[in-house]
């Protein structure tokens, strides 16, 4: 079992940036990819940003390739997503995520879900 407690969401203006922490336990990280997804209102949940726990594979979606960045601390054993640029239709709920293996980008590949945190970005 992987628990996953996300934190950090809030209100930021276009432009502007936030960071999203997600807190893992586990006993051993070392097979885990950990990724986030999102889901607008009205929209399905979509696939943002994933990386293997050593960081040596990580994806991001085109919609935010260049302004987010993913990251790992090995040592609190938490997942960032430092998201910089925002724009309006980044509002949405962020949801970390977990797997053992590679990473994916499809959801049913995962899992492991934390309970979501919201990001909401004014014009």
């Amino acid at each position: 079992q992987v628990q996953l407690v996300e934190s950090g969401g809030g209100l930021a203006q276009a432009g502007g940036s936030l960071r999203l922490s997600c807190a893992a336990s586990r006993r051993t990280f070392s097979s885990l990819t950990m990724a986030w997804f999102r889901q607008a209102p009205g929209k399905e949940r979509e696939f943002v940003t994933a990386s293997t726990w050593s960081g040596g594979q990580i994806d991001y979606a085109d919609s935010v390739k260049g302004r987010f960045t993913i990251s790992i601390d090995n040592a609190k054993n938490t997942v960032y997503l430092q998201m910089n640029s925002l724009k309006p239709e980044d509002t949405a709920v962020y949801y970390c995520a977990a797997r053992y293996g590679s990473t994916w980008r499809s959801l049913g590949a995962y899992p492991y879900w934390g309970q979501g945190t919201q990001v909401t970005v004014s014009s």
